[in-house]
């Protein structure tokens, strides 16, 4: 059987709770202060774009061949860490929007690229440090600039939050990408998941705000939600030479109609697969191997392979195979998976692997 002759159609909705979200009513066009108001909906914006989050992680178990070395800098062959030998076999991507921390990571050499996603956007605007302040002043300046200055004629200030948040998101990710030497991914706004024109003009003004700020477009990876529309405007972009990264993917089928559509990456979550088997089966422990979510990441890497698909298998969003109250099953789902393509991993289980032998990467 040859790739053209597969042909998967996809009428499956895979985001049933986001679907036309409504922004808060929070807010007046008589307000006099309207910089402070103004940034405080763009943080509560954010926060209602982010039901689906990136979560824990885990794995233990061989799955992939060896096919290339990724860690940058590699003088030896021996590794003093799993997080190390990890890095030679899998392009390793850090699942955070705090600078320090990824600043700290990328001078490891081991990450090479960053994600961030609405939950990231919101805290770093959130959490007080003048680096992030500054980061939604300017995107409120922005915003304003981009509409006209002055206050908004409408009474709840959609289009300037819909700039300002896009700008946000660039700022983080520009400035992230000043740590990391490979790629930053954006997410285009969740209520657009049904949308594909809307979710094709959203990440165009994304792009364009990433190259106002002089980042060339081949380091940022559009994330969007793995729903039919969303796949077809990742086809047209990706025609335009916007690369883009297909996320919420939990099924073997939103995998392959993303490779055909030509998609440059997807975002599997096995963990958020091993939930729904738990839920259903009631079985709370699986062996690493058997663990339903990696066993969903590998058929979904091995079709690439086998049928010739360029589309890199990044998977996120991890859980503990055996069970969070066995010791060391935090990374069981990572360690199952190492050698596919990529992985995006969130700092707590990078210092995990940090403190695993070498060895237990297979």
């Amino acid at each position: 059987e040859s790739s053209s002759s597969l042909s998967v159609q996809v009428p499956y909705r895979s985001l049933t709770t986001q679907q036309q979200q409504q922004p808060f009513p929070f807010g007046s066009p008589q307000r006099s202060n309207y910089s402070s108001l103004f940034t405080m909906r763009i943080l509560l914006h954010s926060i209602v774009f982010s039901t689906f989050l990136w979560s824990d992680a885990h794995a233990f178990t061989p799955g992939f061949p060896v096919t290339k070395t990724v860690r940058l800098g590699a003088t030896s062959v021996a590794t003093a860490s799993a997080l190390e030998e990890l890095s030679t076999m899998t392009t390793l991507s850090i699942d955070s929007a705090d600078l320090d921390i990824v600043e700290k990571f990328a001078k490891m050499g081991f990450i090479t690229d960053a994600t961030t996603n609405p939950l990231f956007v919101s805290q770093a605007g959130a959490n007080g440090d003048k680096r992030y302040e500054d980061m939604v002043f300017d995107a409120v300046m922005y915003a304003k600039e981009q509409s006209g200055g002055g206050d908004s004629p409408l009474p709840d200030f959609e289009p300037e939050l819909n700039i300002a948040m896009d700008k946000l998101a660039v700022n983080l990710g520009a400035k992230l990408l000043e740590f990391v030497p490979g790629k930053v991914s954006t997410e285009v706004d969740i209520r657009l998941s049904y949308d594909t024109q809307g979710t094709i003009e959203r990440a165009k003004r994304i792009i364009d705000m990433y190259t106002e700020m002089g980042v060339d477009k081949s380091r940022v990876l559009i994330k969007i939600a793995g729903t039919w529309e969303g796949i077809q405007a990742a086809k047209e972009l990706e025609k335009m030479g916007i690369r883009t990264n297909i996320t919420l993917v939990f099924s073997f089928l939103q995998a392959a109609a993303a490779a055909q559509a030509g998609c440059y990456l997807i975002s599997p979550f096995p963990g958020r697969v091993l939930d729904w088997h738990k839920s259903k089966s009631g079985q709370e422990s699986f062996h690493p191997s058997a663990d339903p979510g990696v066993l969903a990441v590998k058929r979904m890497y091995g079709y690439f392979r086998k049928y010739g698909y360029n589309t890199i298998c990044m998977p996120a969003s991890w859980r503990p195979s055996r069970g969070a109250s066995v010791q060391g099953s935090d990374v069981d789902e990572i360690l199952a998976l190492a050698g596919v393509d990529e992985m995006t991993i969130p700092p707590s289980l990078l210092e995990s692997l940090m403190a695993r032998e070498p060895s237990e990467v297979v």
